[in-house]
């Protein structure tokens, strides 16, 4: 992967998380929302980059920040996961192209999923965090070691 792509995933990546977040909030929120979220962290379009390995991303970033990038990754569907059992109890994929966020969720689960948003948004914080480092890092790296 060319270092402009690199820098580029991880600029799309920060996007898509802010983004995750504005669709859980609209959803706590009771509010429909489309295309959400797959469940599993290696099936949402940031997963499917950060573990494909012909993108080289450990390479590039090293060790400390790739582990730390997928702890925080893991860290964030699991607590998105929470949320999700709340609104789709039925769902065990994760994938659906339906509107979502019509079901009627009672006043203690949908307090529940607000805690949880809390939570969520925390993790996300400290996930931009460390996309934002590695972003900064790939920036200081000369092109040769985009060199896959």
């Amino acid at each position: 992967m060319k270092k402009e792509k690199a820098l580029e995933a991880i600029e799309k990546a920060i996007e898509s998380h802010k983004a995750q977040m504005a669709k859980i909030e609209r959803l706590v929120y009771a509010q429909t929302v489309e295309n959400p979220t797959a469940v599993s962290k290696v099936q949402c379009d940031f997963g499917k980059w950060l573990y494909n390995k012909e993108n080289h991303v450990q390479e590039i970033i090293g060790d400390l920040f790739y582990e730390r990038l997928d702890t925080l990754h893991e860290k964030w569907h699991k607590e998105y996961f929470k949320i999700f059992k709340i609104f789709f109890p039925d769902d065990k994929k994760g994938f659906f192209s339906k509107l979502i966020g019509s079901k009627q969720v009672d006043t203690l689960a949908l307090d529940k999923a607000r805690l949880y948003y809390t939570e969520i948004g925390e993790t996300t914080h400290d996930l931009l965090v460390v996309l934002s480092s590695s972003q900064r890092r790939m920036s200081a790296l000369s092109e040769s070691k985009f060199n896959y």
